[in-house]
């Protein structure tokens, strides 16, 4: 019973009904205060409070006394001018207006969602469900020797046969001076598959999983050309320990049951509506529509 509870009171949709429910209480309220006094303005001590607080924050410093009696008088400007506006429907049918009024709406949502915790359970579930999206990639550490086809033509295979026999035999060398000039480095550590994919292209990154550990092999194929290639390691990919990646989970965690929470508002307010739509499609799509045979 007692863990039942607790799940309840996690659950965003319970949030958003209480505070529906606080909101029209509120509403009511404050519409009954304003329609029995529709020519006063109040500038309240909240409201105060919040124009003092927006200038020290934004100022570093408090306000002086003309600057705190032009804030006021600013307040009340709006005020005036807000009524006067919504009394001539100036905030009928206008798609920012409309727009921020929804934004608004899905603040709230949004903070009535943040205020859910997960746990390690609920978080490493998530996690299990998504792997592909926390997985560590596979990472190369290898050198490689670029070879020009355009430069060398004919002899391309040529030339890089004999430069990988030079290659196997061992020793001491500087493999910088050897091939042909690329703006590539001629050795990479620990560089993940998805990179190496953006720097050679798909196919050398796929060519690379298949090379043995240890020794020089090619020619591989890249974006480029061609390249001898000597893969010292080589690590796989994996799904990493919640603890690995606990606060990676933790925001997509926060972003999915936002989006869940705010369409799970969505439904709840949609029910209080009948829609009817009169016209699907603009009359002048459908004069041009009947217009074609």
């Amino acid at each position: 019973m007692a863990n039942s509870m607790k799940k309840l009171a996690r659950e965003p949709l319970l949030h958003f009904l209480l505070l529906g429910a606080v909101i029209f209480v509120a509403y009511s309220l404050v519409s009954k205060h304003t329609s029995s006094e529709p020519g006063k303005i109040v500038v309240t001590q909240g409201q105060l409070a919040s124009m003092w607080e927006g200038f020290t924050r934004t100022r570093q410093r408090e306000p002086t006394r003309e600057e705190w009696e032009g804030l006021i008088r600013e307040r009340v400007r709006e005020e005036v001018y807000y009524r006067e506006a919504l009394a001539l429907g100036l905030d009928k049918d206008d798609t920012i207006i409309r727009r921020r009024l929804q934004q608004k709406m899905e603040f709230v949502s949004d903070d009535v969602a943040a205020q859910a915790q997960p746990t390690d359970d609920e978080l490493n579930a998530y996690l299990q469900a998504h792997p592909d999206s926390f997985r560590v990639a596979e990472k190369f550490t290898f050198q490689q020797v670029f070879l020009n086809p355009e430069k060398r033509g004919k002899n391309l295979s040529r030339d890089t046969a004999q430069l990988l026999a030079q290659l196997k035999q061992g020793g001491k060398t500087d493999i910088s001076a050897l091939g042909d000039a690329i703006m590539l480095d001629h050795q990479y550590d620990a560089l993940p598959a998805g990179e190496v994919a953006n720097l050679f292209g798909d196919k050398f990154a796929k060519a690379l999983e298949g090379l043995s550990l240890g020794q020089w092999q090619g020619p591989v194929e890249s974006a480029f050309g061609v390249h001898l290639v000597f893969v010292s390691q080589r690590s796989e990919g994996r799904v990493p320990a919640l603890a690995d990646v606990r606060d990676a989970v933790r925001r997509e965690w926060d972003e999915a049951r936002r989006l869940e929470a705010k369409d799970k508002f969505y439904v709840e307010l949609l029910k209080h509506y009948t829609v009817t739509v009169e016209n699907p499609e603009p009359e002048a799509k459908k004069v041009a529509m009947n217009g074609v045979k």
